[in-house]
């Protein structure tokens, strides 16, 4: 696909003669910044991550398992009002993901009802029976939800794929605005921008809202980490530190008579909500994986009791996996009554005969994915794939189809990004952050922007060499960055 059929989110279709109205100002910034101190102050923010750790592993890369993502100075923007409207859309489709949860967990009305096919649902791996009939504290399921969007037009976004297992990437977005408030700081004086920094207050204040009812007014909170060995060590480690909540692995907690205590020098702590960052499979011992040395012994025992809050629920899975988002649109309708605000990426489920032969017929056009996979493994792109590749996969889906669901190439917005060259336009995606308690569903003003750095690419995952930008979103007034801002909506 080449750059030039996709729309630029500063020049829109017209090419970097001139930019679209209300981008004159970072077009003149552009122009009037060196290409040679871009690139100093790029280089002086990916220092400064790598000082402060901010790494994440690639998973069979023995030459460098730790590497920074890497950082573009040029930032995305959203003006105020198409960020009110992307708001609406991600309260509306995270108010059904929870809505969704609670229903095949429960009652099951969506599959009584026909809209879903119930093998999609109760075969599906994802599907955790060990969670049927448990009903979290506040009946929240999707405490923390990245909502992957992108866009291919000056007013159309599509929702790529949801995360509401563990999202990661909010330490990103925290540390490219702390970068870009150090280094480009005249582009706040020239920008209302809403801030981000109340992200870790929004968090702790949602894991409190959702406690047990009979933790009190002081719930203790935790964040578990499955180790230093994870990609995501960091960002565990810095929003247990920004929330002011202690860091556990799971040799630090126990659970007796179904509560769980966290040890410590001065004895046990009674633990009311855990922050996980393990996935379902290694949660529990007695429960999952018998081989976990990641996980708690009785943990889920303590969770269906009620006595503790677990953040992301377990079984949340299901509403991640790819077959379930191809019904997203059908999902929203059925527990909002309304028609989806944020459209889906039109989706062929190859376990349907029709989409599996029309997928086969198209390989070098379409994108492929596994409906469990993430990080942009276990994925075709067509356009750019070897024969060799295509043919691989084409074996694949005909031996295992209902792994697969085929996607349109689409041609990604574009934002310009520092290049070896100079400027030059790269894809991106866009994971904004949900957070849900008790007290209703906010939505962060800004999110992590990724870029595709690799010329015509439409990768932007960092395990594939993909890189990171600030996202600002315009306030038309009131509080600018560093000052308290959230947008709560819904």
């Amino acid at each position: 696909m080449g750059e030039s059929r996709a729309f630029d989110e500063i020049w829109g279709h017209g090419g970097p003669a001139k930019p679209r109205p209300q981008f004159n100002e970072l077009a003149r910034w552009m122009a009037e910044t060196p290409h040679a101190e871009l690139h100093r102050r790029q280089q002086s923010a990916e220092a400064t991550f790598r000082q402060l750790g901010i790494t994440f592993a690639v998973y069979g890369d023995t030459d460098a398992s730790e590497r920074i993502i890497p950082f573009d100075i040029v930032p995305r923007i959203f003006m105020h009002d198409e960020w009110q409207r992307l708001s609406e859309g991600l309260v509306q489709r995270v108010e059904a993901i929870n809505a969704f949860l609670q229903d095949i967990y429960g009652e099951r009305r969506i599959l009584k009802e026909g809209v879903l096919p119930p093998e999609l649902v109760l075969l599906n791996p994802q599907f955790r029976p060990e969670v049927v009939g448990i009903r979290p504290p506040h009946d929240v399921w999707a405490h923390i939800c990245g909502i992957d969007l992108v866009r291919t037009g000056p007013d159309e976004f599509y929702v790529l794929e949801d995360n509401a297992r563990t999202p990661s990437g909010v330490s990103y977005m925290l540390e490219n605005r702390e970068a870009m408030i150090r280094l480009c700081p005249e582009l706040f004086r020239s920008f209302r921008v809403a801030a981000v920094d109340s992200y870790s207050d929004m968090l702790r204040e949602t894991m409190r809202s959702v406690a047990p009812e009979r933790s009190g007014a002081n719930p203790v909170s935790v964040v578990l980490t499955p180790g230093h060995f994870n990609s995501a060590y960091y960002e565990h480690s810095f929003l247990a530190d920004t929330m002011g909540v202690e860091l556990v692995e799971a040799a630090d907690l126990l659970v007796d008579d179904d509560i769980v205590y966290m040890q410590t020098i001065a004895g046990r702590v009674r633990v009311d909500v855990i922050y996980r960052r393990i996935d379902d499979d290694f949660l529990d011992p007695l429960v999952f994986r018998p081989d976990s040395m990641l996980g708690v012994p009785g943990i889920m025992a303590a969770y269906r009791a009620g006595n503790v809050t677990l953040i992301n629920a377990p079984g949340n899975g299901i509403a991640d996996d790819k077959a379930i988002y191809s019904y997203m649109p059908e999902i929203v309708k059925f527990y909002s009554g309304g028609e989806a605000k944020l459209p889906n990426v039109e989706t062929w489920r190859c376990r349907e005969p029709d989409a599996l032969k029309y997928t086969l017929d198209h390989l070098d056009q379409l994108v492929v994915k596994l409906v469990d996979g993430s990080g942009g493994y276990g994925m075709l792109v067509g356009p750019t794939a070897t024969k060799a590749e295509i043919e691989a996969f084409r074996a694949a889906l005909i031996a295992e189809p209902h792994r697969y669901i085929a996607q349109p190439t689409l041609a990604l917005s574009t934002v310009p990004t520092v290049t070896e060259t100079g400027l030059a336009p790269r894809h991106v995606d866009f994971r904004p952050f949900v957070l849900s308690g008790s007290d209703g569903v906010r939505v962060v003003p800004g999110g992590l922007t990724r870029v595709a750095l690799k010329e015509g690419s439409l990768v932007v995952n960092s395990s594939q060499g993909g890189g990171t930008k600030d996202s600002f979103v315009l306030m038309p007034d009131g509080p600018v960055q560093g000052q308290e801002q959230t947008q709560v909506v819904g």
